[in-house]
């Protein structure tokens, strides 16, 4: 592996001569494909451009992980290609329906029709002492989400958040958003990075971050 701060099972690949991040696995959305390996678009991924972006993400591959967010299965499928069990949760129907779709080719994928501002209605699934929590939730109170959902994350565990600021406040400058957020995060985080994603997605924070060892 070419980059060490990527997860065993990501690599750089060369699809029709441009360097690629890519994971092994079938395709999901169009993109392209050489041999077992599948080229994943940072334009349409948040984790995806936080990789690209060289953020540190703590992820070495095999990670147990609760994914908040899942959409139609973009990312999430590549989540799914190279760490362990992987939990999907969607609220919405339609793209829940997706996920399912994504998952008959993974194993590891476990998708999961649940509102991930409520975890007490999938906790009972959900194993506890995950290693990663991937949060990718377009709604206001995006901190409260990540705050809930500790409950799951084990002590050296590591929160990856893609904060959209337009989704908190439409009208408030995204740097103020962003204050916000990490402030809501402190009492139950500790941030370890943080970098805007503007490169990929326009208006968006990537950070990563681990339980505080005095909360519970």
């Amino acid at each position: 592996m070419s980059d060490s701060r990527l997860p065993d099972g990501v690599e750089r690949r060369t699809f029709d001569g441009e360097t690629r991040l890519a994971t092994r696995g079938p395709p999901v959305y169009g993109e392209p494909t050489d041999g077992d390996w599948r080229a994943w678009n940072p334009d349409r991924s948040k984790l995806g451009g936080m990789f690209e972006l060289g953020v540190d993400t703590g992820l070495s591959g095999g990670e147990t992980v609760l994914y908040l967010g899942a959409a139609s299965g973009t990312t999430v499928s590549h989540v799914a290609d190279f760490a362990g069990p992987t939990y999907a949760v969607e609220f919405a129907p339609r793209p829940a329906r997706d996920i399912v779709e994504v998952a008959e080719a993974r194993d590891r994928l476990f998708p999961l029709l649940k509102d991930a501002r409520k975890p007490a209605t999938y906790a009972h699934v959900v194993e506890r002492d995950v290693d990663a929590i991937i949060q990718d939730v377009a709604t206001r109170g995006q901190a409260a989400v990540a705050v809930r959902n500790a409950r799951f994350l084990a002590d050296d565990g590591r929160l990856l958040l893609a904060v959209k600021a337009r989704s908190e406040d439409v009208t408030a400058d995204p740097e103020a958003v962003f204050d916000d957020v990490l402030a809501a995060l402190e009492p139950t985080y500790e941030v370890l990075e943080t970098e805007r994603l503007d490169r990929f997605h326009a208006d968006h924070l990537g950070i990563v971050a681990t339980p505080r060892a005095d909360v519970d």
